[in-house]
């Protein structure tokens, strides 16, 4: 596994230029969105599912999919937690976070756990929302937003019952993302996060995991987004740049069946 790891690199930057096609999904995502009324309802229509925005993002973001999946008749919500700064925003120390995390012990603390500190504010939103519904919660998440999605899930198997990624780092964290360079001017030790996110995945993911990914993303390495690990995880690749995901018609289209699968 990890010889896959380090033959990995985050993309070229001349790569960035293929993201100016977000342009063309806002525009291609209108029709879809005004179409959703004349399609049938969901064969799980009254299903809650939580989007997270990808990192710099908030729920606006995401409410153009969750707009359309309202339409296709599911409970659809945001985050609900603001923007999504990768919890460097949030003041913590490496013992705040929950016992699911396991780290080799670090002399110096530059904020290396602030994802996952973020994560744990996702799960007490997460056990919030489930006790107020009392039904499983789906969770789709746009980059940064699926990392999380998928830790949420690891830790809450009773609640989340399936999750969905959009151009999502399965491992190195942002060590192979365009963002790595905003960490390590923070200080932090990329390589000590990949670690211990590698020591994560020890413990399996068992809900169903679909995996959405292309191989054009210029933010995160297409190589990062498949998931080596989990045994109920199924990829769909798609043409589509990083930051137009959550406005790809396309990529909807894989959204609603993966959130359908159960119910064929």
């Amino acid at each position: 596994m990890s010889d896959t790891i380090v033959s990995l690199s985050p993309p070229r930057r001349s790569a960035l230029l293929w993201e100016s096609r977000t342009a063309l999904e806002l525009a291609r995502m209108m029709v879809p969105l005004l179409n959703a009324r004349r399609l049938p309802p969901s064969a799980r229509a009254g299903a809650y599912v939580m989007v997270v925005p990808g990192f710099g993002a908030s729920d606006r973001s995401t409410a153009p999919l969750r707009h359309y999946l309202e339409r296709r008749g599911f409970n659809t919500e945001g985050w609900g937690l603001g923007k999504n700064m990768a919890g460097v925003d949030l003041p913590h120390e490496l013992d705040d976070l929950s016992d699911g995390w396991v780290f080799t012990p670090k002399a110096e603390y530059c904020g290396e756990g602030s994802v996952p500190y973020l994560c744990d504010r996702l799960m007490d939103r997460l056990r919030e929302r489930h006790a107020e519904v009392g039904q499983p919660i789906s969770l789709i998440g746009w980059s940064l937003g699926g990392y999380l999605a998928r830790e949420a899930a690891r830790d809450l198997p009773d609640i989340v019952d399936r999750v969905i990624t959009m151009g999502s780092p399965t491992v190195g964290g942002p060590k192979y993302t365009a963002a790595a360079g905003f960490f390590r001017k923070r200080g932090m030790d990329l390589h000590w996060i990949e670690d211990g996110i590698e020591k994560r995945e020890l413990r399996r993911i068992g809900q169903p995991i679909t995996a959405i990914y292309s191989k054009s993303d210029a933010i995160v390495s297409w190589e990062a987004a498949i998931d080596r690990y989990s045994d109920r995880v199924r990829h769909i690749e798609v043409d589509a740049p990083h930051l137009g995901m959550g406005f790809n018609p396309t990529v909807w289209s894989h959204v609603v069946a993966a959130l359908e699968e159960d119910a064929k």
